[in-house]
């Protein structure tokens, strides 16, 4: 039986992976999209193992049921808690067709390229600090390079309620960074380890010192999934065309779409689904 194409899922328990959903369809235009926030449930970053796994995994299996053969995790905390038990004991056996991807490894990989002297600083919620995911990805793949992880908790709520550009940003944000220099001051390349903190992104430069690079996942993510597909062309081939783009969220949809719209930068109608 001929398998019909679907849309490309892009998960995050928010708004934040709206960041790199913007990306993901800059670096390929031409297909169609399904976005899922479970909102009503956010933040995960704060959340156990367990809990992150069952809630993951329902989103993932409602994208799927709406056709979507390959899913991203457009959020750290999931990618960290939830994307390799689903890629080892859900998918082999449930959906041996499927594809869930995260957004940790592809950044893990461009680290050897951006970071000229092996020391990476980690800013990101405290689920995604304290699974250490980063640590062993870069263990694996840069053995050497030396990681200062700094959990940034007011960081989500600072964006989602629309304060990220607002004076009250401005003393927690200096305050991670600060404390993340002050335990590597060897630091030159920083990871922003969560799809919130891009929208701080003119406040982190303020504060971070000169010559310091900082990577925001949503380009590196596009590429690389771009990537992906150009590799994995039984997987492409599943992925509908059109460049549409749709969006689900488990909170209302009138404060969804108001919110998203400025993740966006376009209007956005979203409908409101329960998991």
């Amino acid at each position: 039986m001929e398998i019909e194409p679907g849309p490309i899922g892009v998960f995050d328990s928010g708004y934040g992976g709206l960041t790199i959903l913007n990306e993901i369809r800059r670096a390929m235009p031409d297909y169609n999209y399904l976005y899922l926030g479970d909102n009503a449930r956010a933040p995960y970053g704060t959340r156990s193992f367990d809990v992150v796994f069952d809630f993951t995994r329902q989103a993932v299996e409602e994208l799927f049921a709406r056709g979507c053969r390959l899913v991203v995790l457009a959020c750290n905390t999931a990618s960290a808690k939830a994307l390799r038990t689903i890629q080892q004991q859900v998918l082999p056996g449930l959906y041996p067709d499927h594809r869930v991807l995260g957004v940790i490894r592809p950044t893990v990989e461009v680290l050897g390229e951006e970071s000229s002297g092996g020391h990476v600083g980690l800013l990101a919620t405290p689920g995604t600090v304290r699974s250490h995911s980063y640590q062993l990805e870069i263990e694996k793949l840069h053995p050497g390079m030396y990681l200062t992880e700094q959990a940034c908790p007011m960081w989500v709520p600072l964006v989602e309620t629309g304060e990220a550009s607002g004076q009250g940003a401005d003393y927690f944000v200096k305050k991670y960074i600060d404390a993340i220099m002050k335990r590597d001051p060897e630091i030159d390349t920083i990871v922003l380890g969560c799809t919130h903190y891009p929208l701080l992104l003119p406040k982190i430069r303020k504060y971070t010192p000169e010559g310091i690079k900082i990577l925001a996942q949503g380009e590196i993510v596009g590429k690389s999934l771009r990537d992906y597909m150009h590799r994995h062309p039984e997987i492409d081939c599943l992925c509908s065309r059109g460049g549409n783009v749709d969006f689900l969220t488990t909170e209302a949809a009138e404060g969804f779409n108001r919110m998203a719209s400025i993740f966006t930068g376009i209007p956005v109608k979203s409908t409101r689904i329960t998991l």
